[in-house]
């Protein structure tokens, strides 16, 4: 029997910039979440999705990976966004992970915060996200560094085919 030793808060945590190579374990990690929510039948993208979308001239997100001794630990899945009212750009992050072996390293907060700064550098001034409602322990993390419930917001979607429908002719 192998005994796995969880990592120690001196592990080497490195956050660096997403890259094609990363796709598997992207998707792994979106697996992962969706399993996490009881949702994971609505996981259909796949490794070559997130190859096509996410990398190249024409990417339409970003991601930011996180490494404990050299280990795929987290991901920050992200994509620039701009607020007619602010007049400024900001950033949104569509998914955050931290596997479940390297959870209590700061790994979550250490990416959101790398992602703030992405946007700082770009002229960004805000950052917005959605938590399912019962993930509470990512909602007191995203409280307890500051990211707030915006009250006065709701979010609204079309999918599948209601998209299909608002996107006839």
């Amino acid at each position: 029997m192998t005994v796995t030793t969880p990592p120690s808060m001196t592990a080497d945590i490195r956050i660096r910039a997403g890259e094609p190579k990363d796709a598997d374990a992207i998707h792994v990690a979106i697996l992962a979440m969706g399993q996490g929510l009881d949702m994971a039948d609505k996981v259909t993208c796949t490794v070559d999705d997130y190859r096509r979308f996410g990398f190249g001239p024409d990417a339409t997100f970003s991601s930011l990976i996180a490494e404990v001794d050299g280990e795929f630990a987290g991901l920050c899945l992200f994509f620039p966004i701009f607020s007619t009212w602010r007049g400024r750009p900001g950033v949104f992050v569509q998914d955050l992970y931290v596997d479940d072996r390297f959870r209590g390293l700061g790994i979550g907060e250490r990416l959101l915060r790398e992602v703030a700064r992405w946007s700082k550098v770009r002229g960004g001034d805000y950052l917005r996200l959605e938590v399912d409602v019962e993930n509470l322990p990512a909602q007191r993390l995203y409280e307890r560094i500051g990211i707030t419930w915006q009250t006065k917001d709701r979010a609204h979607a079309a999918y599948g085919e209601a998209f299909g429908a608002l996107a006839a002719d």
